[in-house]
């Protein structure tokens, strides 16, 4: 059996989920191989998979035409079906949806595909996202669909030690855009820092070559007019081995990470995170519910409450206890439930029931 993934750039969640899956679907017998129609900065992780980076119509012809893919999980662009069969691709094609960001933009995209879907799409896919599975109910009740969490190794992911810090770090994953919410991010540590400790740090991870431009200048004057430039460090571009570093060391000064999206298909910096044994603080954003349950794995705060996002953050912070409890439970939670072969034995599931063949039995 072999496999296209597609997705439009290299970076972020669904690169991280392909580099995951790809190690996990060999357990199944499965090849995976990637396509990226562009990259926006110059590193490109390791995917220990054949790697495509293009948009032209000869050269995508030419990778399909030598490589005779079963199937092709194409994230988010649906677009590109009517494009791919009329240069000669003549596997599967599953509609993949990790996000599409805010609800309303979801419902919007998934509506504008239902032709091209139904014309296409032999089946969809989501990780257990109850928003976008009850899209996928509306638009296309007959189209096969698919629901699995996805994968993650949590035992090359883990944490560190070693790696205190002197002051007690909070730290934020995502692009600076709308659905993200950093501009809550800032709120909440503003808020942190005047009302619990001034002594705080606050870490953000983001991708610049992803970031919007008007929301560029928009966070660049919120730093100042919340006088936040002296407790705000940003981490551009940090490669993804480096990250159990400072997980670990956001774990080890008495911080967490803080999640503060509107919207998530699948958080993967949430499970990351967890694995290092860094506590979450999170929205209640639908996709990060399979990894969160609120005292037990993690702690939700209610969108837009900086009352309620102060108070599960001091006790994030204080209930050692409870914080201890969190921890440790959560990365019980993430091996049990996120592991590779669930994942393997799913996806091949699917692509027997769409009929496509194991030949790896002899």
């Amino acid at each position: 059996m072999k496999v296209l993934f597609v997705f439009y750039v290299p970076s972020g969640g669904v690169e991280t989920l392909n580099r995951q899956r790809r190690e996990a679907l060999e357990l199944a017998g499965i090849s995976s191989h990637f396509l990226y129609y562009g990259k926006r900065r110059d590193l490109v992780n390791d995917h220990g998979a054949p790697l495509y980076i293009t948009n032209e119509d000869s050269e995508l012809k030419q990778i399909f035409d030598t490589n005779e893919f079963d199937a092709a999980i194409v994230t988010s662009d649906f677009l590109s079906f009517p494009r791919f069969r009329r240069l000669g691709f003549k596997g599967k094609l599953i509609l993949e949806v990790q996000g599409f960001g805010p609800k309303e933009l979801a419902y919007s995209q998934l509506k504008m595909a239902v032709p091209i879907v139904n014309n296409y799409a032999n089946a969809l896919l989501h990780p257990m996202t109850d928003h976008i599975a009850a899209i996928y109910q509306e638009f296309y009740p007959n189209t096969p669909t698919f629901a699995f969490d996805n994968c993650f190794d949590a035992s090359a992911f883990t944490y560190l030690p070693g790696t205190a810090a002197k002051k007690p770090i909070i730290a934020w994953i995502g692009r600076i855009e709308d659905n993200k919410n950093w501009r809550e991010f800032l709120e909440i540590g503003h808020k942190l820092l005047t009302e619990l400790r001034p002594d705080l740090q606050l870490y953000m991870f983001h991708d610049p070559s992803l970031a919007e431009p008007t929301e560029n200048i928009a966070f660049e004057q919120m730093l100042d007019s919340l006088q936040l430039r002296d407790h705000v460090s940003i981490l551009p571009d940090v490669p993804h081995q480096d990250m159990p570093y400072y997980f670990s060391l956001i774990a080890d000064s008495g911080g967490f990470l803080l999640a503060t999206s509107k919207v998530e298909g699948a958080g993967y910096a949430v499970l990351e995170a967890i694995s290092c044994g860094c506590p979450v603080v999170t929205t209640d954003s639908d996709g990060v519910r399979r990894a969160v349950i609120h005292n037990e794995t993690g702690k939700y705060y209610q969108i837009g409450d900086m009352d309620s996002a102060l108070q599960e953050a001091k006790e994030m912070m204080e209930n050692i206890e409870l914080r201890t409890h969190i921890r440790e439970n959560a990365i019980r939670h993430v091996k049990e439930r996120f592991h590779f072969s669930a994942y393997a034995a799913s996806f091949k599931q699917m692509l027997l029931a769409l009929g496509i063949q194991d030949n790896s039995k002899g």
